[in-house]
C-alpha cells in the first residue's frame, strides 16, 4: 500500500475550543434571563474554560473521569462542553426530565465523578442524591439554595480560585469526549459514547451548506436542550464556525420565544415540532416578528406539513426537516429539496425525513435481512454506518441492534435514488391490519391538517376481525369544539378507505418522553386499562 504524505493530526475538541476562541473572539454566547440577557465573547467564554477546567482537576477529575452536567441551556454548560473533553475527561449530559430511577441509574452506570448543577435544578437532583454510588463533588451555578446535596461547591467560587489550566493535553482522537444516554422508552437507558474524532467530523458536517450551513454571519437560537444529543451538535459546529449562540434556559414554548426572537434576531434557529407548534398558536394570536430566521430545523419526530406550511405562508420561515438519534450524534439527514428539483414540489421534498448527508451510509433491510433497492418504494428497517454513528452501547453488548456492523435504527420507511429516507413508522408502532400495513405518522400528519387540531397521536389497538386498528388520539386547539365524524369527513379524500380510524378519543394532551417524543406505549397502556372516552364511528356513517 501506498501510504499518503499528510500530516496525521488528531481531531480534538480542544482544537475547536482553540479555534473558536482565537478566530471568532467577538463572537457571543447569549444567555436568556427571566429579565434581560447576559453575553460573553468566545474569548471570554474559552478563558472561563480553562478556569472550569483546572478547577474540575484540583477536585480530582483526571483524564477519562465522567463529569456529568444537569442544566439548562446556559453559558456554564457551554463552558462545560468545551472544557471537559479539551482536558481528557467525559462530558455527560444528563437529562432532567428523567424518571428519578432513571436518572439515578444513568449517573450510577456512567460513574460521574463530579455533577454541575443549575440552582434550580438542585431539587429535582437531590430526589436521587442518596442513591448515586460515584458522585465526589457537586459544582452548583448559582447562588440558590444547595443544601440538600451535601458536599455541594459553588462554580464561580471554583473558577475564582482557578488559574487557566496551562495546556490542553494531547489525546487519542478516539478517545472518549462526552456520552449522552438514550431516552429509555423501554427498559434501561442506553449509554452512546462520543470521541474525538466522530464529534469533529459531526461538527463540520454540521457546518455545511447541505445541512445548517452555519457561519460567522449566523446567530442560532438552540431550543433543543443541551442534555439531548448534545443539543444535535449545534454547540461544537456553532463554536467551530463562529455562530452567535442565543441559549434560552427554561424559556422554551412560544410565549418566551415571541420575546427572544425579535429581541435577539436570531437566524437560525433549533427545536422539536411541539416548541414550533407552540410558537405557532401564540404568533398567530398575537403577530410576532420572525423576519431574522432563514431557516428553522426541526426533529425527534415527524413535522406536520401543515406546520411548515403555516411557517412559510404567514412567516416567510422555512422549517427543515432533520432526522437522527443519540446513536448517530445525531445529525444524518436534512431535507433540503434537491436544486435541479421544481419549485413548486419543494414542500413533498421537506415533509420527507431527509437527504442522507455524506459521511454516512443509509441502507433499508427487509425483516429477513435483505437489502432492499433504493426505489422509494420497497419497505423496511433504515440501518446506518458512518464515522460517527456508534457501534456498541456502553458496557451493555445489545447485538439486536446491530447488523453486520451496521445500527438498526427502529425506523422503518423507503429510500430513494437522490437519497431521501421518508419514515413511515417506529417498527414497533407500525399497524397491521388485516396483513396490510398503515403509517401511524402519516395518518397523524393528516389529522394534524385540520385547522382545529393541535396534535395528534395514533396508535394500533388490538380489533377481532383485522388484528390491528389505528386508534386516533387527538388534541384540540383551545376554544373550539370538533367531533370525531367531522374529522373522519375531512379524512375522507386524503387517506386510503381503510386507513381511517373507527376508533377516536379527544385528551387534554400527547404524553411525551423526555426529549418531546409522543410517548405511544402510555397511550397504549391507556387505552388497555380502559382510562381513555372513546368514540366509535364507522367510516361513511
Amino acid at each position: 500500500m501506498l501510504k499518503s504524505t499528510m500530516q496525521e493530526t488528531p481531531l480534538l475538541i480542544s482544537d475547536i475550543l482553540t479555534y473558536g476562541q482565537q478566530v471568532h473572539a467577538q463572537s457571543k454566547v447569549i444567555t436568556v434571563l427571566e429579565d434581560g440577557y447576559r453575553e460573553a465573547t468566545f474569548a471570554e467564554v474559552g478563558h472561563r474554560a480553562a478556569l472550569l477546567a483546572s478547577a474540575l482537576s484540583k477536585l480530582g477529575v483526571g483524564t477519562g473521569d465522567r463529569v456529568g452536567t444537569f442544566l439548562w441551556n446556559n453559558q456554564a454548560h457551554m463552558e462545560a462542553y468545551l472544557a471537559i473533553p479539551s482536558m481528557g475527561a467525559v462530558l455527560h449530559t444528563l437529562n432532567i426530565r428523567l424518571f428519578p430511577e432513571q436518572l439515578s441509574y444513568v449517573i450510577n452506570h456512567a460513574e460521574d465523578k463530579v455533577v454541575i448543577v443549575d440552582d434550580v435544578l438542585v431539587p429535582l437532583l437531590a430526589r436521587v442524591v442518596d442513591q448515586l454510588t460515584s458522585v465526589e463533588t457537586f459544582v452548583v451555578v448559582g447562588d440558590g439554595d444547595a443544601s440538600a446535596l451535601g458536599n455541594a461547591v459553588r462554580y464561580e467560587d471554583l473558577l475564582n480560585e482557578a488559574e487557566p489550566f496551562a495546556d490542553w493535553p494531547a489525546l487519542d482522537e478516539t478517545a472518549a469526549a462526552a456520552m449522552c444516554y438514550t431516552s429509555g422508552t423501554t427498559g434501561n437507558p442506553k449509554g452512546v459514547v462520543y470521541s474525538h474524532r466522530s464529534t469533529y467530523l459531526h461538527s463540520m458536517a454540521a457546518t455545511s451548506a447541505n445541512s445548517i450551513g452555519m457561519s460567522e454571519r449566523d446567530r442560532i437560537l438552540v431550543i433543543v436542550p443541551m442534555f439531548h444529543a448534545n443539543a444535535w451538535g449545534t454547540p461544537y459546529a456553532a463554536w467551530m464556525s463562529g455562530c452567535d449562540l442565543i441559549l434560552p434556559q427554561q424559556h422554551l414554548m412560544g410565549q418566551a420565544l415571541s420575546r427572544i426572537i425579535p429581541e435577539q434576531r436570531p437566524t437560525l434557529a433549533c427545536g422539536v415540532p411541539t416548541v414550533w407548534n407552540d410558537l405557532l398558536a401564540v404568533a398567530t394570536a398575537s403577530p410576532v416578528d420572525m423576519s431574522s430566521l432563514r431557516m428553522v430545523t426541526a426533529g425527534g419526530s415527524a413535522v406536520p406539513r401543515t406546520l411548515m406550511e403555516s411557517f412559510e405562508g404567514l412567516f416567510g420561515v422555512n422549517i427543515v426537516q432533520g432526522w437522527g438519534m443519540t446513536e448517530t450524534s445525531p445529525l444524518a439527514a436534512m431535507s433540503h429539496p434537491p436544486f435541479r428539483s421544481d419549485p413548486s414540489r419543494a414542500m413533498d421534498y421537506r415533509v420527507k425525513a431527509g437527504r442522507v448527508l455524506s459521511g454516512v451510509k443509509v441502507r433499508v433491510v427487509a425483516d429477513d435481512g435483505s437489502v432492499l433497492p433504493n426505489d422509494g418504494h420497497s419497505v423496511g428497517e433504515f440501518q446506518i454506518t458512518g464515522p460517527w454513528i456508534t457501534a456498541s452501547y456502553y458496557l451493555d453488548d445489545d447485538q439486536e441492534k446491530f447488523q453486520d456492523g451496521w445500527l438498526r435504527t427502529g425506523d422503518v420507511g423507503t429510500l430513494d435514488a437522490e437519497g431521501f429516507m421518508v419514515i413511515a413508522d417506529r417498527s414497533k408502532d407500525v399497524i397491521k391490519s388485516g396483513g396490510e400495513w398503515i403509517s401511524s405518522l402519516e395518518l397523524e400528519d393528516e389529522i394534524m391538517a385540520h385547522p382545529d387540531v393541535f396534535e395528534a397521536a395514533v396508535v394500533a389497538v388490538p380489533d377481532d376481525r383485522w388484528d390491528e386498528r389505528p386508534l386516533a388520539c387527538v388534541v384540540v386547539r383551545p376554544g373550539v369544539t370538533i367531533t370525531a365524524e367531522s374529522l373522519l369527513d375531512f379524512l375522507q379524500s386524503r387517506v386510503a378507505k381503510w386507513w381511517l380510524p373507527e376508533r377516536w378519543t379527544f385528551i387534554n394532551e400527547v404524553p411525551k418522553t423526555s426529549v418531546g417524543k409522543f410517548d405511544k406505549k402510555v397511550l397504549r397502556a391507556q387505552y388497555a386499562a380502559g382510562e381513555l372516552s372513546v368514540t366509535i364511528v364507522a367510516p361513511g356513517s
